[in-house]
């Protein structure tokens, strides 16, 4: 990704990200930051799943945040296959435990 995402011009391209939509491309701006929320949601998946915990600069979360916000909710996240699942509960003033919880993951879960 790094190298496709390095490339001149990449973010005048059209990208096809058919986890979310085969009706159209999206701009290779959208393609960056929807990569982008993935790294960081992933990395906690992965930190958690080995019982740690996953450490981000506040900076890193405080460009997350918006990007989590603008990911669509309702009945897209509930249908076959959706990339994220329904907004989950949470409190409290962490900025990463906001962002997983946006996108369907419980911050208290552990493996």
């Amino acid at each position: 990704m790094l190298d496709a995402f390095a490339e001149e011009g990449v973010l005048a391209r059209q990208f096809p990200l058919p986890e979310f939509t085969t009706a159209f491309e999206f701009s290779g701006k959208q393609a960056v930051t929807f990569h982008f929320i993935d790294y960081v949601v992933h990395t906690w998946d992965v930190a958690r799943t080995l019982g740690r915990t996953a450490d981000f600069d506040d900076d890193v979360l405080e460009t997350a945040l918006p990007v989590a916000e603008f990911v669509p909710g309702g009945a897209t996240r509930t249908a076959p296959g959706a990339a994220f699942a329904p907004e989950v509960a949470w409190s409290g003033d962490s900025t990463l435990d906001r962002i997983l919880a946006l996108l369907g993951r419980s911050p208290s879960w552990g493996a």
